[in-house]
């Protein structure tokens, strides 16, 4: 059987970890960070795919990636 804590102590709109981007978040072990700071060249992904040896796939799979990271909050989006 597991255990595990609940961290939303039954709230249905569920938990909030870090009101700011200067809160600092850790998993794993690893020493909590804060949010990394927003680069405008490094969210250009359509630049990608001006390369010869970069295909729709491998673009269309590196944009699903910063989706899921901005969703998760953890790539600065401003």
């Amino acid at each position: 059987m597991a255990t595990y804590e609940q961290l939303d102590y039954g709230s249905p709109d569920g938990s909030k970890w870090g009101g700011a981007a200067s809160d600092k978040l850790g998993f794993y072990g690893k020493v909590p960070v804060i949010q990394r700071a927003y680069s405008s060249a490094v969210h250009l992904s359509s630049e990608l795919s001006s390369s010869s040896t970069f295909s729709a796939a491998h673009l269309a799979a590196v944009q699903e990636i910063q989706n899921t990271l901005v969703g998760l909050g953890v790539w600065a989006t401003v």
